[in-house]
């Protein structure tokens, strides 16, 4: 298939011009090497996955530059961190007349050395898979086809069953990036850990109860949802909550950031089985609110996001918090809409007099309205996204 247009785009565009390193950062197979050679084909390109390019790198860095007066796509970069501190001497000597483009998965010590080392000297992006409409060139419509399929480009580039693309992606991350991340001797248990983690997706983070289904220490679960995010595997959406006199929950909701993968780890193997899935609605809103994730990033926006819920099951799924005003968005998997699917939102219009500036309700239906309070088919929502349109 031909390359299918990224959003994030135009912002590495942008940052390209701005620094004389551009990082582009995110989970493995996103898209990071295909965006960086397409967005930058002048460069030369090299990949440290291959030996003899790493071995010359590291053996004789000085040599390996001198061949790059005007910048190359440097692949994988993870693996031989410490050039990054001839990096910094280039950009300091150049002052962003050369351009090198980095690319990597989110390691702990890559991502703190490149904070270190390249301080101000780097624009950094986080890619993510394809968003809802980016998939649309793909030609995949129905809902339950997107859950099941998820966004990762290779399942949408490739004539090859999503359970099978998945089983393989998995498998890699956890024979090489767990045990890069973490030292860690029996993969089964972080297996299972990952397992249990499917079935509290859009559920209230409980690490004791991880630890007692998974049979190991509080410390070693939280050390390992650690792992889940710096691999982009887990979001976590932290609560809003504020010094009001109601008790609010104050635990995050654990989420995957592609619902592909989550639905491989749940056993789901075609779209049929989505459907009759209990966890469909689950499923669905993962899918919304990495939506909106993918949205920060892919345009370089930095707003806080959250979930609201009180003691009384009020609930708002996702509040974008832009200063002292809130933006809140309602989730909903039906297909048709139910004047009650309104409820977390009248409530909170009441509890924030004044600051609620928007309301969104995001569903799989038909039913369509716009205005202050808006009812919107998801793939209406991930579209408003993709041209900008601020929610």
């Amino acid at each position: 298939m031909a390359y299918l247009p990224r959003t994030i785009e135009k912002e590495a565009i942008l940052l390209s011009k701005n620094y004389s390193v551009l990082t582009i950062t995110g989970p493995r197979q996103s898209g990071k090497t295909t965006l960086a050679r397409h967005l930058f084909r002048e460069l030369p390109y090299f990949s440290f996955e291959n030996p003899d390019v790493r071995n010359f790198a590291t053996n004789d860095p000085r040599r390996f530059f001198d061949q790059l007066p005007k910048g190359a796509i440097l692949d994988e970069v993870h693996h031989i961190p410490e050039m990054l501190s001839y990096l910094q001497q280039i950009a300091d000597d150049n002052d962003g007349e050369v351009l090198f483009v980095l690319t990597g998965s989110n390691h702990f010590s890559v991502m703190e050395k490149i904070t270190q080392s390249l301080a101000g000297r780097t624009g950094i992006l986080k890619l993510l898979p394809f968003s809802i409409t980016e998939t649309a060139a793909a030609g995949l419509s129905a809902t339950d086809e997107m859950i099941y399929k998820g966004f990762y480009p290779k399942v949408h580039t490739r004539d090859l069953s999503p359970t099978k693309i998945y089983r393989n992606y998995y498998e890699t991350y956890l024979q090489k990036d767990v045990r890069q991340l973490i030292q860690i001797k029996d993969l089964n248990l972080f297996d299972k850990f990952v397992r249990i983690c499917a079935g509290r997706i859009g559920s209230l983070l409980n690490t004791s109860a991880l630890a007692n289904e998974t049979g190991v220490s509080d410390p070693t679960i939280k050390s390992w949802l650690s792992v889940l995010q710096a691999s982009y595997i887990a979001y976590l959406l932290p609560p809003f909550y504020e010094n009001i006199r109601k008790r609010m929950v104050k635990s995050p909701k654990f989420y995957f950031y592609d619902v592909g993968l989550a639905s491989y780890l749940l056993g789901i193997t075609d779209p049929v089985m989505v459907s009759r899935d209990p966890l469909r609605g689950s499923l669905f809103e993962n899918m919304v609110i990495i939506e909106m994730i993918k949205h920060q990033f892919n345009t370089g926006l930095d707003q806080p996001l959250f979930f609201y819920r009180d003691n009384h099951s009020n609930e708002i799924d996702l509040i974008v918090k832009k200063a002292d005003q809130i933006q809140a968005i309602e989730i909903k998997s039906a297909q048709t809409f139910n004047p009650g699917f309104l409820k977390g939102l009248n409530h909170l219009t009441k509890l924030f007099p004044g600051r609620v500036i928007s309301e969104h309700l995001v569903y799989d239906g038909s039913m369509e309205q716009t205005g202050a309070r808006s009812i919107l088919n998801f793939r209406t929502f991930s579209s408003l996204l993709h041209e900008s349109f601020h929610v």
